[in-house]
């Protein structure tokens, strides 16, 4: 009898999936959730192996936000109360790339940068009890936050953020980014729900819901497009830091042009494809 439930137990131990890795900590000061294949499956923090070393001094033309988002930052460092951030507006404008940049500044402190995706944004509660022991502070990153809808992120982000009888540890802050200031589509038709009190306008239910998740975040931090002369300018820093000379820099200036109209955008991404493809083809073989 006892041999028999023993291999029960060994087919049943099988089925199961295995146990998630430990997380090693030190291996590195970014993170990645991951969540194990299957309905069954358990996430992990997978270590990432090779970081972006992004400086904010890189960011070009976008000081006002990168000075925002720095304090609340520090005042998370600090211990000092700090709010969840929500950065939106124009592609390519730097709002992933604030992110990246305060983790180079900030990681000698012990700040740690955990990516999770908005598939997995329902694990929020046990990426929350995975950090509240540890001594680091962490900022949750969520890049390019979209949703359609009532989805399970959806509800877990807007619970996590505010609305919940439990809340996050006193060492996270979530930081998420979007082309969308509410974080979800807009239809024409929603303005239909709006109504008229006298002189005051009331958005109908479906507005309201939309607007309830994004300012749960307590601190936004908006990204406009680039002028041509903001555009010009970030393509020479990135050029001189491709080690081109002012004469180059100069004489790029036709094709910068020509390449943003290609693309159809002035941003601070469309300017470092540049640079980066310019200097390339210029540069002389080592």
């Amino acid at each position: 009898m006892s041999n028999e439930l023993d291999r029960i137990l060994e087919r049943l131990d099988q089925l199961l999936p295995p146990p998630p890795p430990a997380t090693d900590w030190g291996a590195s000061i970014a993170l990645r959730w991951r969540r194990a294949m299957g309905p069954n499956g358990r996430g992990w923090l997978q270590p990432v192996k090779h970081v972006h070393k992004m400086k904010l001094s890189d960011l070009q033309g976008i000081g006002p936000q990168i000075a925002k988002v720095d304090q609340n930052t520090r005042q998370f460092m600090d211990g000092r109360p700090a709010n969840n951030v929500l950065l939106t507006g124009a592609r390519g404008t730097g709002k992933s790339s604030i992110v990246k940049g305060l983790l180079n500044k900030y990681h000698k402190q012990g700040l740690r940068l955990v990516e999770v995706e908005k598939s997995d944004l329902g694990d929020l509660p046990a990426i929350t009890d995975a950090l509240a022991s540890r001594p680091e502070r962490f900022l949750v990153f969520c890049d390019d936050l979209t949703f359609h809808g009532a989805e399970e992120g959806y509800i877990a982000l807007k619970v996590a953020l505010d609305g919940s009888i439990s809340t996050t540890s006193e060492n996270m802050l979530i930081y998420a980014t979007s082309n969308r200031r509410h974080l979800m589509p807009e239809y024409m038709a929603e303005n239909l729900e709006t109504k008229y009190v006298g002189d005051e306008i009331h958005p109908g239910e479906t507005a309201e819901e939309k607007i309830s998740l994004s300012e749960r975040f307590g601190l936004w931090v908006s990204f406009y497009p680039f002028d041509q002369d903001e555009y010009l300018a970030i393509v020479a820093h990135w050029l001189k830091t491709f080690g081109c000379s002012a004469r180059e820099i100069e004489s790029a200036r036709e094709e910068t042009l020509q390449w943003s109209m290609q693309r159809g955008s002035r941003s601070g991404r469309i300017a470092y494809q540049f640079a980066r493809d310019w200097a390339g083809r210029h540069a002389k073989k080592k």
